[in-house]
């Protein structure tokens, strides 16, 4: 065994430990939404040793990495034996995304990957790639997952070797462990992505957010946050998309919007966190916001709050892709407490805490997005109106 195998992975297993065992401190923000942390709670150098380094040292005598790992992202989150699983993106240098679960206690660091990737069956149509799953425990007693599949566009010229055709891929488990894959979800739209199960049966029948969209990237005529229903889980078919949350012009969603994790249930409604996504001159900027629809109608939005709840600050804002907040897993606990796993950049992973109580009054008592400059300065001038009298 030479020298640097030996001193290598002595270091690289000490930098591993000192990593995954690390404590998280939280940072307060003064908008008193929710409370940020110091640390990413996911990165590429949690991945575990035995993913990335051919452990003998015949056949790995520099101790390199042969597998390496280039980001970890768009985590799925859910609450197991009182601990938090992150069902994460894990994506190599060949761009090949795969799932992985990690684990948390505390739900805000020394979250710990399990022993090997999550594999999930192919259907007679193999994906290119898989990425970005939503969890939900529903009440028909599965936990199913539903994510992106990605393949090339079949009728794309040879020298076209980007455009790609995007599609919800569906799986269940009872286990976390055991994966049975379903067939695709099947909807009017060209092209699919950021689709998300409601946790419950709406009219006795499978409640399904859509992102209709016409192509890979561009909504093009399509966008919007969609609701349809299908009689089934095995060969889901939605025939209808209902849109609840448009795009608009001059607002943080004007390019594209689509819901986040499944929506949490409330005595006041259905809490719902999306993403809008506007152009810049520096690209596409994502950020986060709020909802609220009525209990007995998830459709029908009742609180709609205006501009982002969350977006990219500092280092966040730099990464493979960068100025993009985005949030596909969050957990409430049994005390009201929320946890929201957001990914900063397509790069890592980031935990905000805030409460139920917190959010209701966030999504009720801000005011709606008057859409023109001149109704925003009649927002803040009746603020400071009505300041003054209290002052008084």
């Amino acid at each position: 065994m030479s020298d640097s195998y030996s001193e290598r992975r002595a270091w690289i297993e000490q930098h591993y430990m000192a990593l995954v065992s690390r404590r998280n401190e939280p940072i307060e923000q003064t908008h008193g939404w929710f409370t940020r942390y110091r640390d990413p709670v996911l990165t590429a150098d949690h991945v575990p040793i035995a993913w990335r380094f051919d452990m003998n040292p015949e056949t790995n005598p520099f101790f390199m990495e042969r597998l390496a790992v280039n980001a970890v992202f768009n985590a799925g989150a859910i609450l197991w034996n009182e601990h938090i699983l992150l069902v994460a993106r894990v994506e190599g240098v060949d761009r090949k995304s795969f799932f992985g679960i990690a684990e948390s206690e505390s739900g805000i660091d020394r979250f710990r990957f399990w022993d090997e990737p999550i594999v999930i069956p192919e259907t007679d149509l193999p994906d290119t790639n898989v990425y970005d799953m939503r969890l939900v425990q529903h009440e028909d007693g599965y936990i199913y997952g539903l994510f992106c599949t990605e393949r090339r566009d079949p009728s794309a010229p040879a020298s076209d070797q980007s455009s790609a055709i995007a599609q919800c891929g569906i799986v269940r488990t009872k286990d976390l462990r055991t994966w049975e894959r379903l067939p695709d979800l099947v909807t009017p739209s060209p092209q699919q992505r950021n689709v998300v199960l409601h946790p419950t049966f709406v009219d006795g029948k499978y409640a399904f957010y859509t992102r209709p969209q016409d192509g890979f990237i561009e909504a093009g005529s399509g966008g919007g946050i969609g609701f349809g229903l299908a009689d089934t889980m095995e060969g889901a078919v939605v025939h209808v998309e209902h849109i609840v949350d448009d795009r608009i012009y001059h607002t943080i969603k004007e390019a594209k919007n689509g819901l986040g994790p499944a929506p949490i249930r409330t005595s006041e409604g259905w809490l719902h966190l999306a993403h809008g996504v506007r152009n810049t001159a520096a690209g596409l900027r994502y950020v986060l916001y709020l909802f609220l629809t009525d209990l007995h109608d998830p459709k029908r939005v009742i609180a709609r709050p205006g501009g982002y709840f969350l977006a990219p600050v500092g280092s966040e804002r730099v990464g493979d892709v960068s100025n993009v907040a985005f949030c596909n897993g969050w957990v409430m606990k049994e005390d009201g407490t929320v946890f929201i796993y957001y990914a900063s950049s397509d790069t890592r992973m980031h935990v905000a805490t805030t409460t139920v109580k917190q959010l209701l009054d966030y999504v009720k008592n801000t005011p709606e997005d008057g859409l023109r400059s001149a109704e925003s300065v009649k927002q803040r001038l009746t603020l400071i109106q009505s300041n003054s009298r209290i002052a008084e």
